[in-house]
């Protein structure tokens, strides 16, 4: 599949996976790829970011945001409101945690090993997503902005924090294709 990728989004993979290696952590996730997505600039997936509000200089946010959702070991908002549901309090959790262990502790799958990380499961779905999206708009290749459009597609940190921001599937359709959308189907 990564022979359809164009030059930026094997860059964002690329960085995502350098990411993981420099934090030490052994599985490559959307979060990691959200995070190389923001840092790009010049190309599709930037400008539309840019387009909705989000340019370079104002992602920080993002970031912050995504970070916190690491510190929650990756539960998204539903899932520390389900839990508090069933009283269970998320943020006294890690807090606790990080008192005996040390500031993001549950932060992810530590192992200490240099090799390269592998792709997790929701990062492969992320890159099978974003092909579809490539195939229900008859685009050639994929690029950083069907990444960044498959992200938003799958439950989960990565599309909650981006909506939060005003960066939705429907808002990014509309910025890379118009009003005359291609229905992308995301499975």
């Amino acid at each position: 599949m990564f022979e359809r990728f164009t030059k930026d989004a094997r860059a964002v993979v690329r960085e995502a996976v350098e990411r993981c290696r420099s934090e030490g952590v052994r599985t490559v996730g959307p979060e990691h790829l959200l995070l190389a997505l923001l840092d790009r600039e010049a190309s599709r997936g930037s400008f539309a970011l840019t387009a909705l509000g989000l340019p370079a200089e104002r992602r920080e946010p993002v970031r912050q945001a995504l970070g916190e959702v690491r510190r929650r070991a990756g539960l998204s908002r539903a899932d520390t409101d389900a839990l508090a549901g069933l009283g269970i309090d998320v943020s006294e959790i890690v807090s606790r945690v990080e008192e005996v262990h040390g500031v993001g502790a549950m932060s992810g799958d530590r192992s200490g090993r240099t090799g390269r990380p592998g792709f997790g499961r929701d990062a492969k779905d992320v890159f099978e997503k974003s092909l579809r999206i490539v195939l229900a708009h008859r685009d050639r290749h994929i690029g950083d902005e069907h990444l960044l459009l498959a992200l938003t597609t799958r439950p989960g940190p990565p599309a909650e924090v981006l909506a939060d921001h005003g960066v939705t599937h429907a808002a990014l359709t509309r910025v890379l294709y118009g009003g005359g959308e291609a229905e992308a189907e995301a499975g």
